[in-house]
């Protein structure tokens, strides 16, 4: 039974302790969080110890740990982590800077612990489907990827504040589903924005509302769109043209009942943010991991994947700026 450490009490840390319930092979068996009674209520649920964060890296008994604390603590308990010989499950983004990555980079290789980066989207049954039709031959060589990603509504601005911008807090999920989806890595970056949903956004210097449109070496296109507002429910949506053919995977809804009557049809709202909508990728996530650490293999993606969403979004942050196409990197 492989002993997992949480890092991190709150919303997303909450949600890989609950997966790990469902996961066999695996259980909670520390936890630990800069704010006391949400260590002592998530240890309540679970059965696990409170340990300070130092005490569960330093634990013997401690196989791996899951890193759901602030983007800016990250790089400290990667390299501890690594260095310690654990396992790492790290939410995004690894880090805000590139060149700490790369810092993290050298440090896990060099440990030869195994890493995941939670880019979970890859884990969506539907977007995962497309990827596995996509290597099936079944609409032939992609030429444009359409990837729709829209909150519900946007966060508090103190949020907006700390969370490293649009590009690097959102759509850095949709900038990892653009690799995952065209097999190729990007070289061209051209971002566009507005803060049309909150001026206070616009306020702190970022946008709420986005477009980028990245371009591979062969050719290939990819065109996310982006905002911080949906009336109708959490758009989630993704389509892949290909030479022989288009695969799409649309929203989730509350539920499949349509109603057609005089005045039309009409079905559910879209499921209202990410805790439903992927909380099966969440589940099929933490399998993924949990089954590595068993069979000893890589999991992914991995802390490159990292770095190369990362890279885009900077690149992206940059082309907002200057108004002109940036290559990552």
């Amino acid at each position: 039974m492989l002993k997992i450490g949480i890092l991190g009490c709150g919303r997303i840390g909450q949600v890989h302790a609950r997966s790990l319930f469902m996961v066999d092979g695996a259980r909670v068996a520390a936890v630990t969080d800069a704010f006391p009674d949400a260590a002592n209520a998530l240890a309540a649920k679970t059965g696990a110890s409170v340990m300070s964060a130092e005490e569960m890296i330093a634990s013997p008994e401690i196989d791996a740990v899951v890193i759901g604390t602030p983007t800016d603590t990250h790089y400290d308990l990667i390299q501890a982590s690594a260095k310690a010989g654990k396992g790492i499950f790290c939410e995004k983004p690894v880090d805000m800077s590139a060149d700490r990555i790369r810092e993290c980079i050298t440090t896990v290789e060099t440990a030869g612990v195994p890493f995941l980066t939670g880019f979970n989207r890859r884990f969506d049954p539907g977007f995962a489907g497309i990827r596995a039709r996509i290597a099936a031959g079944e609409i032939g060589d992609v030429e444009l990827v359409t990837i729709l990603s829209r909150d519900p509504s946007p966060p508090p601005v103190s949020y907006i504040k700390s969370s490293g911008g649009l590009f690097r807090d959102m759509m850095i999920h949709d900038f990892d589903m653009a690799r995952f989806l065209l097999g190729e890595e990007i070289v061209r970056v051209y971002a566009t924005g507005s803060a049309l949903v909150d001026p206070a956004i616009g306020e702190v210097s970022d946008v709420d509302t986005a477009v980028a449109v990245l371009t591979t070496a062969s050719g290939k296109i990819c065109q996310i769109s982006n905002s911080r507002r949906a009336s109708y429910g959490y758009d989630q949506r993704a389509e892949v043209h290909g030479s022989l053919g288009l695969l799409k995977a649309e929203n989730i809804r509350e539920n499949n009942v349509e109603i057609a009557n005089g005045s039309g049809f009409r079905s559910a709202p879209a499921q209202h943010f990410f805790l439903e909508r992927y909380a099966g990728a969440y589940l099929a996530e933490m399998q993924h991991f949990i089954g590595c650490l068993s069979t000893g293999s890589a999991p992914t993606p991995g802390i490159r994947d990292g770095l190369a969403a990362q890279l885009i979004a900077d690149a992206a942050a940059k082309s907002l700026e200057t108004g002109a196409p940036v290559e990552p990197g």
